[in-house]
């Protein structure tokens, strides 16, 4: 469940709550104290979440990926080494998430059979549904994007990474980040031209 969005009488307790401390609340966390880790999880699950819903462009999925990466933060949290800052490695764990439901949804869908006989499916009596709206948003532009251009891009530009931890992130070297980003961005450009 993502997290209850800030409300008026709470917003007092956290300009007092001046006590944030990220590598306190991970050693703590670390520690079993569930306290520390919900702390953290209610600092980082609305932009995990909204990375997970620009690269899932699908509310349920970018909800069930937001859940795993946060199940998987806990259960490894012995991992995390204090190299980057935590949202970094949140950020790294939604990336491999990601795939991870990419790569399950390609296997499920190759398990489906192709026909050339379409009017063996043919739904009798049923009308195409049909879009008259033909100009095209920033969303479904990035939705339409190569899945590693598309992540460089929400990294880069949206989330504010360098190239130098994304390309950490998702395994790839700086230049191919920026080659991504410079592919993305031109897609892009070609798109909202149209």
């Amino acid at each position: 469940m993502l997290a209850e969005p800030i409300k008026e009488e709470n917003i007092l307790e956290l300009v007092v709550d001046n006590s944030y401390n990220e590598t306190e609340l991970v050693r703590n966390a670390r520690q079993g104290d569930g306290n520390c880790f919900k702390r953290l999880f209610e600092i980082n699950v609305n932009r995990i979440y909204a990375f997970c819903l620009r690269m899932a462009a699908n509310p349920q999925l970018a909800e069930e990926i937001t859940q795993d990466v946060f199940v998987k933060a806990w259960e490894n949290l012995h991992k995390f080494r204090g190299e980057s800052k935590f949202s970094t490695w949140l950020h790294s764990i939604a990336v491999n998430e990601f795939l991870t439901q990419k790569r399950m949804q390609k296997r499920f869908m190759q398990r489906f059979t192709s026909t050339d006989d379409v009017l063996k499916y043919d739904r009798h009596g049923e009308k195409p549904e049909v879009h008259f709206n033909t100009n095209i948003d920033l969303e479904n532009a990035i939705s339409s994007l190569p899945e590693q251009a598309k992540m460089v891009l929400i990294l880069h530009d949206i989330e504010g990474y360098k190239h130098k931890e994304i390309a950490e992130m998702i395994n790839i070297e700086v230049g191919t980040s920026k080659a991504h980003l410079h592919r993305a961005r031109k897609i892009l450009r070609e798109e909202l031209s149209k």
